[in-house]
Protein backbone atom coordinates (compact mmCIF):
# COMPACT_ATOMS: atom_id res chain seq x y z
CA UNK A 1 0.00 0.00 0.00
CA UNK A 2 1.10 3.48 -0.45
CA UNK A 3 0.31 6.32 2.02
CA UNK A 4 0.86 9.50 0.81
CA UNK A 5 1.20 12.07 3.53
CA UNK A 6 0.48 15.81 3.64
CA UNK A 7 -1.00 18.69 5.59
CA UNK A 8 -4.06 20.20 3.64
CA UNK A 9 -6.59 17.47 2.11
CA UNK A 10 -7.84 19.95 -0.72
CA UNK A 11 -6.46 23.82 0.71
CA UNK A 12 -3.54 24.78 -1.78
CA UNK A 13 -1.64 23.59 -4.59
CA UNK A 14 -0.13 21.19 -2.63
CA UNK A 15 -2.88 19.26 -1.44
CA UNK A 16 -4.45 19.82 -4.93
CA UNK A 17 -1.72 18.34 -6.47
CA UNK A 18 -1.56 15.39 -4.14
CA UNK A 19 -5.12 14.25 -4.21
CA UNK A 20 -4.65 13.97 -8.61
CA UNK A 21 -2.02 11.91 -7.99
CA UNK A 22 -3.65 9.76 -5.73
CA UNK A 23 -6.82 9.61 -8.19
CA UNK A 24 -4.56 8.82 -10.81
CA UNK A 25 -2.83 6.01 -8.61
CA UNK A 26 -6.57 4.55 -7.73
CA UNK A 27 -7.56 4.19 -11.59
CA UNK A 28 -4.24 2.47 -12.48
CA UNK A 29 -5.38 -0.10 -10.07
CA UNK A 30 -2.59 1.03 -6.66
CA UNK A 31 -4.03 0.91 -2.90
CA UNK A 32 -3.03 4.65 -2.61
CA UNK A 33 -3.99 6.03 0.80
CA UNK A 34 -3.98 9.54 1.59
CA UNK A 35 -3.25 10.54 5.39
CA UNK A 36 -3.75 14.60 6.21
CA UNK A 37 -3.77 16.55 9.39
CA UNK A 38 -7.13 18.04 9.14
CA UNK A 39 -9.76 16.74 6.51
CA UNK A 40 -12.68 19.41 5.26
CA UNK A 41 -15.11 16.71 4.89
CA UNK A 42 -14.94 12.88 4.29
CA UNK A 43 -13.69 11.21 0.99
CA UNK A 44 -13.05 7.79 0.08
CA UNK A 45 -9.00 6.74 0.65
CA UNK A 46 -8.36 9.99 2.46
CA UNK A 47 -8.08 9.06 6.50
CA UNK A 48 -7.31 12.44 8.91
CA UNK A 49 -5.04 12.12 11.77
CA UNK A 50 -7.80 14.66 13.72
CA UNK A 51 -10.92 12.25 13.78
CA UNK A 52 -12.33 13.95 16.53
CA UNK A 53 -13.35 17.21 17.84
CA UNK A 54 -10.60 16.80 20.66
CA UNK A 55 -7.89 16.11 17.91
CA UNK A 56 -9.29 18.70 15.49
CA UNK A 57 -8.39 21.46 18.69
CA UNK A 58 -5.19 19.84 18.65
CA UNK A 59 -4.22 19.94 15.38
CA UNK A 60 -5.21 23.88 15.19
CA UNK A 61 -3.15 24.55 18.50
CA UNK A 62 -0.05 22.50 16.65
CA UNK A 63 -0.44 25.08 13.90
CA UNK A 64 -1.14 28.06 16.42
CA UNK A 65 1.82 26.78 18.54
CA UNK A 66 4.29 26.42 15.27
CA UNK A 67 3.49 29.82 14.76
CA UNK A 68 4.49 31.57 17.45
CA UNK A 69 7.47 29.62 18.05
CA UNK A 70 8.64 31.23 15.02
CA UNK A 71 7.69 34.43 16.01
CA UNK A 72 10.70 35.83 18.11
CA UNK A 73 12.40 34.90 14.93
CA UNK A 74 10.80 36.40 12.31
CA UNK A 75 12.20 39.54 10.58
CA UNK A 76 8.97 41.10 9.59
CA UNK A 77 5.37 40.11 9.26
CA UNK A 78 6.14 39.87 5.18
CA UNK A 79 8.18 36.54 5.79
CA UNK A 80 5.52 35.04 8.23
CA UNK A 81 4.40 31.58 6.54
CA UNK A 82 7.61 31.97 4.12
CA UNK A 83 9.82 30.37 6.80
CA UNK A 84 8.54 26.94 8.85
CA UNK A 85 10.96 26.36 11.90
CA UNK A 86 8.99 22.91 12.32
CA UNK A 87 9.53 22.49 16.05
CA UNK A 88 5.65 21.11 16.27
CA UNK A 89 4.25 18.49 15.32
CA UNK A 90 2.50 15.10 15.75
CA UNK A 91 4.46 11.64 15.41
CA UNK A 92 2.61 9.55 13.41
CA UNK A 93 5.13 6.52 13.09
CA UNK A 94 3.04 4.57 14.97
CA UNK A 95 -0.33 5.14 13.34
CA UNK A 96 -2.21 2.34 11.38
CA UNK A 97 -1.55 3.87 7.74
CA UNK A 98 1.77 4.34 8.43
CA UNK A 99 2.79 0.91 9.77
CA UNK A 100 1.09 -1.10 6.98
CA UNK A 101 2.43 1.40 4.05
CA UNK A 102 5.27 0.04 2.17
CA UNK A 103 5.88 2.87 0.66
CA UNK A 104 5.24 6.24 2.45
CA UNK A 105 5.33 9.07 -0.36
CA UNK A 106 5.70 12.79 1.36
CA UNK A 107 4.12 16.00 0.27
CA UNK A 108 3.82 19.18 2.29
CA UNK A 109 3.97 18.87 5.43
CA UNK A 110 4.43 21.61 7.35
CA UNK A 111 2.20 24.51 9.76
CA UNK A 112 2.10 22.06 12.53
CA UNK A 113 1.48 18.45 11.12
CA UNK A 114 4.87 17.31 11.12
CA UNK A 115 7.76 18.49 13.04
CA UNK A 116 11.72 17.79 12.78
CA UNK A 117 11.13 15.16 15.45
CA UNK A 118 8.33 13.96 13.68
CA UNK A 119 10.01 13.04 10.46
CA UNK A 120 12.75 12.04 11.52
CA UNK A 121 10.99 9.35 13.72
CA UNK A 122 8.98 8.49 10.46
CA UNK A 123 12.35 8.26 8.62
CA UNK A 124 13.47 5.78 11.21
CA UNK A 125 11.06 3.42 10.81
CA UNK A 126 13.20 2.57 7.41
CA UNK A 127 10.71 2.22 5.30
CA UNK A 128 10.72 3.94 1.34
CA UNK A 129 10.20 6.81 1.31
CA UNK A 130 9.43 8.95 -1.28
CA UNK A 131 8.84 13.05 -0.81
CA UNK A 132 7.30 14.84 -3.29
CA UNK A 133 8.75 19.03 -3.36
CA UNK A 134 5.99 21.23 -3.49
CA UNK A 135 8.74 24.16 -2.80
CA UNK A 136 12.48 24.50 -1.11
CA UNK A 137 11.53 23.64 2.50
CA UNK A 138 13.51 19.99 2.14
CA UNK A 139 16.44 21.32 0.94
CA UNK A 140 16.90 24.61 3.15
CA UNK A 141 16.88 25.26 6.55
CA UNK A 142 13.76 27.07 6.69
CA UNK A 143 12.80 29.08 4.01
CA UNK A 144 10.00 27.95 1.34
CA UNK A 145 11.41 29.82 -1.16
CA UNK A 146 14.81 31.56 -0.58
CA UNK A 147 14.42 34.64 -2.72
CA UNK A 148 17.94 34.64 -4.35
CA UNK A 149 19.89 33.87 -1.45
CA UNK A 150 22.02 30.58 -2.09
CA UNK A 151 23.46 29.55 1.23
CA UNK A 152 21.70 26.17 1.62
CA UNK A 153 24.14 24.98 -1.50
CA UNK A 154 26.54 25.00 0.83
CA UNK A 155 24.98 25.45 4.60
CA UNK A 156 22.47 27.53 5.73
CA UNK A 157 23.28 29.88 8.41
CA UNK A 158 22.69 34.16 8.48
CA UNK A 159 19.19 33.68 7.05
CA UNK A 160 18.22 36.99 5.67
CA UNK A 161 14.46 35.68 6.36
CA UNK A 162 15.36 36.01 10.11
CA UNK A 163 15.08 38.97 12.83
CA UNK A 164 18.79 38.46 14.22
CA UNK A 165 21.13 36.26 11.31
CA UNK A 166 24.16 34.50 13.19
CA UNK A 167 26.17 31.73 11.70
CA UNK A 168 24.21 29.86 14.17
CA UNK A 169 21.01 30.88 13.79
CA UNK A 170 17.90 29.02 13.29
CA UNK A 171 18.88 27.60 9.82
CA UNK A 172 21.81 26.64 10.47
CA UNK A 173 20.16 24.26 13.46
CA UNK A 174 17.19 23.23 11.04
CA UNK A 175 19.88 22.52 8.36
CA UNK A 176 21.74 20.24 10.96
CA UNK A 177 18.48 18.27 12.26
CA UNK A 178 17.71 17.29 8.98
CA UNK A 179 21.60 16.77 7.95
CA UNK A 180 21.64 14.03 10.63
CA UNK A 181 18.01 11.89 10.22
CA UNK A 182 18.50 12.33 6.33
CA UNK A 183 21.39 10.49 5.66
CA UNK A 184 21.09 7.33 6.73
CA UNK A 185 16.84 7.63 5.32
CA UNK A 186 15.54 5.20 2.56
CA UNK A 187 14.52 8.86 0.72
CA UNK A 188 14.05 9.55 -2.85
CA UNK A 189 13.32 13.78 -3.57
CA UNK A 190 11.21 14.13 -6.47
CA UNK A 191 10.60 17.65 -7.86
CA UNK A 192 7.70 18.60 -10.43
CA UNK A 193 9.49 20.59 -11.97
CA UNK A 194 12.82 20.20 -13.66
CA UNK A 195 13.98 23.59 -12.46
CA UNK A 196 13.93 22.24 -8.81
CA UNK A 197 15.36 19.20 -9.56
CA UNK A 198 18.48 20.95 -10.79
CA UNK A 199 18.61 22.97 -7.58
CA UNK A 200 17.96 19.87 -4.91
CA UNK A 201 20.74 17.68 -7.16
CA UNK A 202 22.85 20.34 -6.21
CA UNK A 203 21.97 20.55 -2.48
CA UNK A 204 24.39 19.09 0.19
CA UNK A 205 20.88 17.67 2.17
CA UNK A 206 20.37 15.83 -1.04
CA UNK A 207 23.94 14.81 -1.19
CA UNK A 208 22.93 10.33 0.03
CA UNK A 209 19.58 10.61 -1.98
CA UNK A 210 18.53 10.27 -5.29
CA UNK A 211 16.36 12.98 -7.03
CA UNK A 212 14.64 13.22 -10.46
CA UNK A 213 11.99 15.37 -12.00
CA UNK A 214 8.16 14.11 -12.18
CA UNK A 215 5.77 16.70 -12.94
CA UNK A 216 2.07 16.71 -11.21
CA UNK A 217 -0.69 15.45 -13.08
CA UNK A 218 -4.06 16.57 -14.11
CA UNK A 219 -7.45 14.72 -15.43
CA UNK A 220 -7.71 16.10 -18.44
CA UNK A 221 -11.31 14.04 -19.15
CA UNK A 222 -12.60 16.31 -16.68
CA UNK A 223 -10.25 19.52 -17.54
CA UNK A 224 -11.32 19.83 -20.60
CA UNK A 225 -12.05 23.28 -23.14
CA UNK A 226 -15.87 24.45 -22.97
CA UNK A 227 -17.01 26.66 -25.80
CA UNK A 228 -16.02 30.03 -24.81
CA UNK A 229 -19.20 31.85 -25.16
CA UNK A 230 -21.14 29.18 -23.23
CA UNK A 231 -18.75 29.37 -20.55
CA UNK A 232 -19.08 33.39 -20.32
CA UNK A 233 -22.76 33.25 -20.35
CA UNK A 234 -22.65 30.52 -17.18
CA UNK A 235 -20.38 33.12 -15.43
CA UNK A 236 -22.26 36.16 -16.25
CA UNK A 237 -19.46 37.58 -17.97
CA UNK A 238 -19.41 40.20 -21.43
CA UNK A 239 -19.04 38.47 -24.49
CA UNK A 240 -17.96 41.16 -26.79
CA UNK A 241 -14.71 41.23 -24.62
CA UNK A 242 -11.10 39.58 -24.12
CA UNK A 243 -11.30 38.77 -20.69
CA UNK A 244 -7.61 38.64 -19.25
CA UNK A 245 -7.83 35.72 -16.12
CA UNK A 246 -5.99 36.55 -13.14
CA UNK A 247 -5.49 33.80 -10.29
CA UNK A 248 -5.86 36.18 -7.14
CA UNK A 249 -3.66 36.02 -4.62
CA UNK A 250 -2.00 37.92 -1.76
CA UNK A 251 -0.95 41.22 -3.90
CA UNK A 252 1.27 42.18 -0.87
CA UNK A 253 3.87 38.68 -1.95
CA UNK A 254 6.44 40.18 -3.53
CA UNK A 255 7.10 36.56 -4.97
CA UNK A 256 3.34 36.18 -6.91
CA UNK A 257 4.62 39.13 -8.83
CA UNK A 258 1.01 41.28 -8.84
CA UNK A 259 3.12 44.82 -9.25
CA UNK A 260 4.42 43.41 -12.85
CA UNK A 261 0.50 42.77 -13.70
CA UNK A 262 -0.76 46.13 -12.52
CA UNK A 263 1.53 47.64 -14.61
CA UNK A 264 1.23 45.76 -17.39
CA UNK A 265 -2.26 45.88 -17.54
CA UNK A 266 -2.39 49.51 -17.10
CA UNK A 267 -0.23 49.89 -20.08
CA UNK A 268 -2.44 48.06 -22.31
CA UNK A 269 -4.24 50.57 -23.59
CA UNK A 270 -6.98 47.76 -25.04
CA UNK A 271 -10.79 49.08 -24.76
CA UNK A 272 -11.92 45.86 -25.51
CA UNK A 273 -9.95 44.51 -22.38
CA UNK A 274 -11.22 43.55 -19.18
CA UNK A 275 -10.06 41.24 -16.50
CA UNK A 276 -11.55 38.73 -14.48
CA UNK A 277 -9.78 37.47 -11.11
CA UNK A 278 -10.59 34.89 -8.29
CA UNK A 279 -9.23 33.90 -5.23
CA UNK A 280 -8.96 34.19 -1.82
CA UNK A 281 -8.55 38.03 -2.22
CA UNK A 282 -11.28 41.03 -2.25
CA UNK A 283 -12.37 43.30 -5.03
CA UNK A 284 -10.50 46.34 -3.61
CA UNK A 285 -7.45 45.15 -3.80
CA UNK A 286 -7.55 45.96 -7.52
CA UNK A 287 -8.42 49.01 -7.45
CA UNK A 288 -5.85 50.59 -9.22
CA UNK A 289 -6.40 48.65 -12.07
CA UNK A 290 -7.79 50.93 -14.94
CA UNK A 291 -9.47 48.42 -16.72
CA UNK A 292 -13.24 46.65 -15.73
CA UNK A 293 -12.18 43.51 -13.36
CA UNK A 294 -15.10 40.93 -12.66
CA UNK A 295 -14.63 39.51 -8.83
CA UNK A 296 -15.27 35.68 -8.82
CA UNK A 297 -14.32 35.25 -6.20
CA UNK A 298 -12.90 32.20 -4.24
CA UNK A 299 -14.16 29.42 -6.95
CA UNK A 300 -14.44 25.76 -4.50
CA UNK A 301 -16.75 23.64 -7.29
CA UNK A 302 -14.60 21.85 -10.51
CA UNK A 303 -17.29 23.00 -13.10
CA UNK A 304 -17.32 27.10 -12.08
CA UNK A 305 -13.04 26.54 -12.83
CA UNK A 306 -13.18 25.19 -15.80
CA UNK A 307 -15.90 27.76 -17.16
CA UNK A 308 -13.45 30.76 -15.51
CA UNK A 309 -10.19 29.11 -17.17
CA UNK A 310 -12.54 28.60 -20.64
CA UNK A 311 -13.80 32.20 -21.05
CA UNK A 312 -10.87 33.77 -20.56
CA UNK A 313 -8.41 34.40 -23.52
CA UNK A 314 -5.38 34.04 -21.35
CA UNK A 315 -4.23 33.45 -18.49
CA UNK A 316 -1.70 35.16 -16.90
CA UNK A 317 1.17 34.18 -14.35
CA UNK A 318 3.79 36.67 -13.17
CA UNK A 319 5.24 34.86 -10.45
CA UNK A 320 8.74 35.46 -9.70
CA UNK A 321 9.45 32.16 -8.21
CA UNK A 322 7.14 29.26 -8.48
CA UNK A 323 7.57 25.23 -8.82
CA UNK A 324 5.16 23.96 -10.89
CA UNK A 325 1.85 26.08 -10.71
CA UNK A 326 -1.64 24.25 -10.95
CA UNK A 327 -3.60 27.53 -12.24
CA UNK A 328 -1.01 27.03 -15.83
CA UNK A 329 -1.99 23.47 -15.94
CA UNK A 330 -5.73 23.66 -15.46
CA UNK A 331 -5.84 26.79 -17.88
CA UNK A 332 -3.55 24.63 -20.88
CA UNK A 333 -5.76 21.80 -19.96
CA UNK A 334 -8.98 24.24 -21.11
CA UNK A 335 -6.88 25.32 -23.69
CA UNK A 336 -6.85 28.43 -22.85
CA UNK A 337 -2.90 29.71 -23.54
CA UNK A 338 -1.10 31.15 -20.42
CA UNK A 339 1.53 34.32 -20.23
CA UNK A 340 4.33 33.95 -17.64
CA UNK A 341 8.11 35.07 -16.60
CA UNK A 342 10.73 32.92 -17.26
CA UNK A 343 11.05 31.89 -13.30
CA UNK A 344 11.16 28.82 -11.65
CA UNK A 345 8.90 25.61 -13.26
CA UNK A 346 7.11 27.73 -15.78
CA UNK A 347 9.23 28.08 -18.88
CA UNK A 348 8.94 24.20 -18.63
CA UNK A 349 5.08 24.69 -18.79
CA UNK A 350 5.35 27.11 -21.64
CA UNK A 351 6.51 26.80 -24.87
CA UNK A 352 7.40 30.10 -25.63
CA UNK A 353 5.20 31.51 -28.53
CA UNK A 354 4.00 28.35 -29.52
CA UNK A 355 1.20 27.39 -26.74
CA UNK A 356 1.68 30.87 -24.73
CA UNK A 357 4.24 33.56 -23.73
CA UNK A 358 7.30 33.85 -21.93
CA UNK A 359 8.19 37.11 -20.41
CA UNK A 360 11.36 38.10 -19.44
CA UNK A 361 11.55 37.83 -15.05
CA UNK A 362 10.76 41.15 -13.78
CA UNK A 363 9.65 43.16 -16.92
CA UNK A 364 6.19 44.57 -17.21
CA UNK A 365 7.03 46.01 -20.64
CA UNK A 366 8.21 41.90 -22.11
CA UNK A 367 4.60 40.95 -19.76
CA UNK A 368 2.54 43.60 -22.12
CA UNK A 369 3.85 42.00 -24.76
CA UNK A 370 3.15 38.30 -24.13
CA UNK A 371 -0.59 39.35 -23.33
CA UNK A 372 -0.57 41.61 -26.52
CA UNK A 373 1.34 38.36 -28.98
CA UNK A 374 -1.56 36.13 -27.44
CA UNK A 375 -4.30 38.09 -27.91
CA UNK A 376 -2.93 38.41 -31.29
CA UNK A 377 -1.91 35.44 -32.73
CA UNK A 378 -4.50 32.87 -31.07
CA UNK A 379 -7.43 34.30 -33.54
CA UNK A 380 -7.61 31.21 -35.21
CA UNK A 381 -7.05 29.24 -31.45
CA UNK A 382 -3.28 27.96 -32.21
CA UNK A 383 -2.07 28.44 -29.16
CA UNK A 384 -5.27 27.21 -27.91
CA UNK A 385 -4.91 23.68 -29.14
CA UNK A 386 -0.77 23.37 -28.87
CA UNK A 387 -1.79 23.98 -25.33
CA UNK A 388 -4.04 21.11 -25.12
CA UNK A 389 -1.64 18.87 -26.55
CA UNK A 390 1.35 19.68 -24.25
CA UNK A 391 -0.92 18.88 -21.30
CA UNK A 392 -2.36 15.75 -22.92
CA UNK A 393 1.54 14.57 -23.72
CA UNK A 394 3.10 15.38 -20.30
CA UNK A 395 0.48 15.68 -17.65
CA UNK A 396 -2.02 13.30 -18.11
CA UNK A 397 -3.24 10.81 -15.68
CA UNK A 398 -1.53 7.74 -17.29
CA UNK A 399 1.32 9.29 -17.55
CA UNK A 400 2.45 10.38 -14.45
CA UNK A 401 0.63 7.37 -13.03
CA UNK A 402 3.18 5.15 -14.60
CA UNK A 403 6.51 6.97 -13.89
CA UNK A 404 5.57 6.98 -9.89
CA UNK A 405 4.73 3.41 -10.15
CA UNK A 406 8.43 2.52 -11.67
CA UNK A 407 10.27 4.90 -9.07
CA UNK A 408 7.67 2.91 -6.40
CA UNK A 409 8.84 -0.75 -8.00
CA UNK A 410 12.85 0.84 -8.35
CA UNK A 411 12.61 1.62 -4.37
CA UNK A 412 11.03 -1.18 -2.74
CA UNK A 413 13.26 -3.74 -4.57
Amino acid sequence: MILQIGTFHKEGGAAVAALRLQQALLKSGVDCQLLVHTMEAPQEHVTPWADTTFKKRIAWLQFVGERLAFLPFEKDSSIRFAFSPATVGTDISNHPLVQKATVLHLHWINFGFLSLDSLAKLFALKKPIVWTMHDMWPITGGCHYSRGCTRFYEHCHNCPFLSKPDDYDLSFRQFEKKMHFYEPANLTFVAPSQWLTDMTLKAPLRKHHSALAIPNCIDTHLFFPVEKNKAKEALNLPLSKKLILFSGVNTADPRKGYSYFEKAINSLDRDEVEIMIFGKGKIQDFDTLNVKVHFLGKISDTETLINAYSAADLVVVPSLEDNLPNTIMEAMACGTPVVGFDTGGIPEMIDHQKNGYVAISKSAESLKKGILFVLETNQNSSLSEAARTKVLATYSENVIAKRHLELYESISK
